[in-house]
């Protein structure tokens, strides 16, 4: 049972740090939006700490007590960050946060695979 709450708890703590990550670049730019469009900036903003609010409470609760909805939902996640980086989309000129979020969601997802779906014994 020990290996079980450690996959588990690795794998919610990767898709926190992703929310975390969404919900702090979304309150900066609702803040100081960059130069530009800045209702559009704000708004984006508003739109990505939306986004990571629901990604940590998700993490933090539904997804720690193994429902599998959370699991699916988080899909999202990796679906993303590709698509950011495919279409080179900001934010960023480097997009080497977007391979850590791809890399840590599929690794939150993939780890405790065992947790959500736990085959026949």
């Amino acid at each position: 049972m020990r290996r079980a709450s450690t996959s588990l708890r690795f794998g919610w703590i990767c898709l926190l740090v992703v929310g975390v990550g969404i919900l702090v670049f979304g309150l900066v730019v609702a803040v100081v939006p960059a130069s530009g469009d800045e209702p559009l900036m704000r708004a984006d903003g508003l739109a990505s700490t939306g986004l990571g609010l629901f990604g940590v409470l998700t993490a933090v609760h539904p997804y720690r007590r193994r429902e599998r909805w959370a699991w699916y939902a988080f899909w999202f996640y990796p679906v993303f960050w590709t698509l950011h980086l495919v279409g080179r989309l900001p934010p960023g000129k480097d997009h080497v946060h977007q391979v850590v979020f791809i890399v840590l969601s599929l690794a939150g997802l993939l780890v405790p695979i065992r947790q959500f779906f736990p085959g026949r014994r």
